[in-house]
């Protein structure tokens, strides 16, 4: 299997019944662009049984992390979900993905907007100091079914802030706006409805959306690309390529089901 490093399992977090996340070590000559993702899986009668996931970790971080779902009966998250400290992981050695922020024009708001594991690679990009550079204000839109899908949301609002390097930047130009559709919570509705309707943008304190200085990075579920795509699209926002640079990127690679 010359195509993987095969890495140790450090840490597993079970968030809910259907969400968990893990740390691996990480080769030293592994390397990606924050939002990038890889093939992710484990050898199975002697096969590689494998899906995409993106790094949740940062590329300066020493350790691999990923967020993932738990299907019961789905043929790599039925068994990752049962992960223990020591087990070997197949991680690939290409990263790649489209959701990069060198794939986007120049502006001065970025939008994160992502649904359930669809927030692994902003969790990525949040951590990129050269993020805080390129952009005035990240906006960080997580859209989930129930409160407790909301994972990182501790880390995103208590530990994030505190950083040593990246605290002041984070307090200073990141606003994580979490949102709920099936049950009461402080923000309720789907990103789109709330986007169209100019909620979201007034329980931030921005102007509405607009395509000469916004920016946008989609991940997440089938619908809700879509949707926001076709949003975005009657705005005039264009999509970006790693061969054409865009107003907001969407990775084709995977989504969430």
């Amino acid at each position: 299997m010359k195509s993987f490093n095969e890495e140790t399992v450090l840490s597993v977090h079970h968030w809910n019944d259907t969400l968990f996340s893990f740390k691996t070590t990480r080769d030293a000559g592994f390397r990606f662009r924050n939002g990038e993702f890889t093939m992710v899986g484990l050898e199975v009668e002697g096969r590689p049984l494998l899906r995409a996931y993106s790094m949740a970790s940062a590329n300066h971080e020493e350790t691999l992390e990923f967020f993932s779902i738990k299907v019961p009966d789905g043929p790599l998250t039925s068994k990752l979900q049962h992960l223990k400290e020591g087990q070997s992981v197949l991680v690939g050695k290409k990263p790649t993905g489209t959701l990069v922020t060198d794939n986007l024009l120049p502006g001065k708001t970025l939008y994160l907007l992502g649904t359930g594991t669809g927030l692994a690679p902003f969790l990525s990009l949040i951590k990129d100091p050269a993020l805080y550079d390129s952009f005035e204000t990240i906006v960080l839109v997580h859209g989930v079914r129930y409160i407790k899908d909301l994972a990182y949301q501790d880390y995103i609002t208590n530990e994030l802030v505190k950083d040593e390097y990246l605290g002041e930047m984070v307090r200073g130009q990141l606003i994580y706006y979490p949102t709920v559709t099936r049950e009461p919570s402080l923000h309720n509705g789907r990103i789109t409805a709330l986007m169209e309707s100019g909620k979201l943008f007034e329980d931030i304190g921005l102007p509405q959306i607009d395509k000469q200085d916004d920016r946008a990075i989609l991940c997440g579920g089938s619908a809700m690309l879509e949707d926001t795509r076709t949003f975005l699209e009657a705005r005039g926002f264009v999509e970006g390529t790693r061969n054409n640079l865009g107003s907001f990127l969407i990775e084709k690679a995977f989504v969430e089901k």
